[in-house]
């Protein structure tokens, strides 16, 4: 069955879409089970899609990458997730750093940093959670002080994209003596710089083929010249950074709830109760269609924040809405696929079990769904907030 269709993803962007479903369903969802049980970081499904040109390729030509834009990102992460959260998410980390530097870097730092992830040779994360908070980036203390022609850099980080399998990672660090919007800094930290020390977040409840780590900073020292942007600019060069990052956040969204429905269309209609298909039913089907009525809007939405936010039309006010109701709406759509599964649906080895898992963290991640309301809020489209 088909969920994930090629409307309304742009024409331009159909062909690294297929080629991202047949990479999926090769490389991907046939191990998609031995990775979340073992919570292996997936190095060798990473390295493919390098070399098959899925990974590490949004990053401008001129540095080695396919002038991706967010129309092409979003479509590569749909078919992702559908394969398997924790290996899309991997998958899509490589270069996430890197389209920060590439957002908010100039031509020196572009041309240092970015050729090497294109090629497929380094790979990237990003540092700008806490232990004391997530969500909210002018309350951040990780400091960065200026010592001569050097930035030291101390502080933790948590749940830090690829931290522990990263070559350099970006920080966002405290720059200026107060907290606030204008007192915060990016840096460019390459992972094997002395005082980094990084250990990967274990135990977790899903997307764990995927890697998080808490990372301490002590007295790391980093040129001058890896500071990204402006002193005092972070904030605002992160904030723009992360409305595209929603929409792929959106994205990841709607590839586990395509998966989830493929899951509960094919076992409603496979198991049979009582001599009939569980589907024969018509509460199943009303439940099977409400879902895919909630698939399709919240898709529709995303793919409508997509081109309002690349064309930079309200960007924070689409992104927030697209990433709270495809989050949300996905959490649903496994929580109704899991429960037409009955007892199968409980137990870890199956499918729709660990895409139900892997939900709970896409409404978390890139600004909780509360936050996400209150910035829309904020950024309501012709309104003085």
């Amino acid at each position: 069955m088909e969920v994930l269709g090629p409307d309304p993803v742009p024409e331009a962007a159909h062909g690294v879409k297929s080629q991202a479903r047949e990479f999926v369903d090769e490389h991907v969802i046939p191990d998609a089970a031995m990775y979340d049980e073992t919570g292996e970081y997936p190095a060798d499904i990473i390295a493919a899609a390098q070399d098959a040109g899925l990974a590490g390729r949004y990053i401008p030509s001129e540095y080695g990458g396919d002038d991706w834009t967010l129309a092409h990102r979003l479509a590569v992460v749909e078919e992702f997730f559908r394969g398997d959260g924790g290996i899309g998410l991997a998958m899509q980390l490589v270069d996430f750093g890197a389209k920060v530097v590439a957002m908010c870097g100039n031509t020196d730092q572009k041309e240092r940093w970015l050729p090497p992830v294109a090629a497929g040779e380094k790979i990237t994360g990003l540092a700008a959670t806490e232990p004391s908070g997530g969500s909210d980036l002018a309350r951040m203390e990780t400091v960065a002080r200026k010592s001569g022609d050097e930035y030291v850099l101390d502080g933790e980080k948590y749940w830090t994209s690829n931290g522990k399998a990263a070559d350099w990672i970006v920080v966002y660090a405290r720059t200026g003596d107060d907290t606030g919007h204008g007192s915060y800094s990016l840096f460019v930290v390459p992972t094997d710089a002395d005082g980094y020390h990084a250990d990967p977040i274990q135990d977790k409840m899903g997307l764990r083929a995927s890697q998080q780590a808490r990372v301490e900073l002590d007295n790391v020292r980093i040129p001058s010249a890896n500071l990204l942007g402006e002193e005092g600019k972070g904030f605002y060069n992160l904030a723009g950074f992360f409305n595209y990052g929603r929409i792929a956040v959106a994205g990841h969204a709607t590839g586990l709830s395509a998966a989830a429905l493929e899951e509960a269309w094919e076992y409603t209609h496979d198991r049979e109760l009582y001599e009939e298909s569980v589907a024969s039913h018509q509460t199943v089907r009303h439940k099977l269609v409400a879902a895919r009525e909630s698939h399709e809007a919240a898709r529709a939405l995303t793919w409508t924040a997509c081109e309002k936010t690349a064309s930079g039309e309200d960007p924070a006010f689409w992104a927030s809405l697209a990433k709270s109701f495809a989050t949300r709406t996905a959490k649903d759509i496994a929580q109704t696929a899991s429960q037409l599964h009955g007892g199968e649906g409980l137990k870890e080895g199956n499918r729709v079990n660990k895409v139900y898992r892997d939900t709970k963290y896409p409404s978390v991640y890139e600004g909780a769904n509360a936050l996400q309301r209150d910035l829309a809020y904020k950024q309501w489209p012709g309104v003085d907030n």
